[in-house]
């Protein structure tokens, strides 16, 4: 299992949302494909057909809980899967 597939499973499974260090949700979601941009600290992803946008900010080295709870909203409601399993 890549690290990415056990971040997944972390956030999937709903427990330990405070404490997932920041990069790992980013290199998450990019290898969901989603699209990202950076604003100040304000990582801001989107994916081609979904109108959710995900705003993350990191809280010191880690996401925070909440938007963790966002994104694993947004990965349940659509069903994303990797479209290449990345070697991390």
């Amino acid at each position: 299992m890549t690290r990415i597939e056990k971040v997944l499973d972390t956030v999937l499974g709903g427990h330990a949302g405070a404490n997932i260090p920041f990069g790992d949700v980013v290199r998450l979601l990019d290898a969901l494909g989603f699209e990202s941009r950076i604003k100040g600290d304000h990582h801001i992803f989107t994916f081609p057909g979904i109108d959710e946008i995900l705003n993350l900010q990191p809280r010191a080295s880690l996401a925070k809980a909440y938007r963790v709870r966002q994104v694993r909203n947004v990965i349940v409601k659509y069903r994303l899967r990797f479209r290449d399993f990345p070697q991390v």
